[in-house]
């Protein structure tokens, strides 16, 4: 029998903000009704770039309301910026925790959220065909809970997980016919092994491959359209650009940065890192 924190089970009891937003700002789901678990996620975002409202609708077990639930507590009030910034992991802690076998339904809540704030733009959302051609493009690991490369690597970065059972109880691959455990166990190996290669990198050296893979890779691409880009800083894996002529100011800057220039840096560098705009 698993052991539920009063929190949870307050939760469960008496979930928040269930139901829909009609006319929603962003709205984001996760999971399918064929693992069991499925939840969408309604978001209202105000002039501000601030979260005024949030509703959910899921299908699962008691953790998954649960932690649904405490999701929308948890980002009403806050902006965009801060929204981005939650991790599973804080879901998970800020209902007292969870058992490992449920640590999933956490993780399905940063996906919705994920998913909605990728489709959210101030001026409206992503255009259809783009989010499609975004998802074409991600590896399938687990065809029985439609879990993509992407997703187990995120996990495995945001948990530390270290074991194919790890990488089943937060995201659910691997959990039913068991053909993708070694696939797992590969992505596991090789996020490991780059974490190794990247230690050994001295600061210096961290920041010319930095900088190449902007110089040759994304500032070419933006240049074409009248805009460019520049290094600011890093800080760890935390890197400072400047964008410059069309793409400073325009109001498409954020998909600019999170949708191309950040997926670029993490496709070369790591999917840890994170990628910030300075005026």
């Amino acid at each position: 029998m698993w052991d539920y924190s009063e929190k949870v089970m307050d939760h469960y009891r008496n979930p928040r903000n269930v139901g829909t937003i009609d006319n929603a700002d962003a709205i984001g789901s996760a999971g399918s009704l064929t693992c069991g678990d499925q939840l969408k996620i309604y978001l209202k975002i105000d002039e501000n770039n601030v979260v005024t409202d949030a509703k959910f609708q899921t299908f699962g077990c008691g953790s998954a309301v649960a932690s649904s639930s405490i999701l929308t507590e948890m980002i009403i009030g806050k902006t965009i910026d801060e929204v981005r910034k939650i991790t599973n992991k804080d879901i998970a802690d800020e209902l007292g925790g969870l058992p490992p076998e449920k640590m999933h339904c956490s993780v399905m809540g940063y996906e919705a959220l994920e998913d909605a704030l990728k489709n959210y733009k101030k001026d409206g959302y992503i255009a259809l065909d783009e989010i499609k051609n975004e998802e074409a493009k991600e590896k399938m690991i687990c065809t029985c809970f439609q879990v993509t490369e992407n997703m187990i690597w995120e996990a495995i970065k945001l948990n530390g997980l270290k074991t194919v059972e790890e990488v089943t109880n937060y995201t659910k691959a691997g959990g039913a016919c068991g053909k993708c455990k070694g696939a797992i166990q590969d992505i596991i190996n090789t996020y490991y092994n780059k974490q190794k290669a990247e230690e050994k990198l001295t600061p210096t050296q961290w920041i010319l491959k930095v900088n190449n893979v902007i110089e040759t890779q994304i500032s070419p691409e933006l240049q074409k359209d009248g805009g460019d880009i520049e290094l600011v800083d890093i800080k760890n894996r935390t890197i400072y650009v400047r964008l410059k002529g069309r793409c400073s100011g325009c109001k498409n800057s954020t998909m600019t940065l999170k949708n191309f220039a950040e997926k670029i840096l993490k496709d070369s560098l790591g999917s840890d890192i994170t990628l910030i705009e300075v005026q």
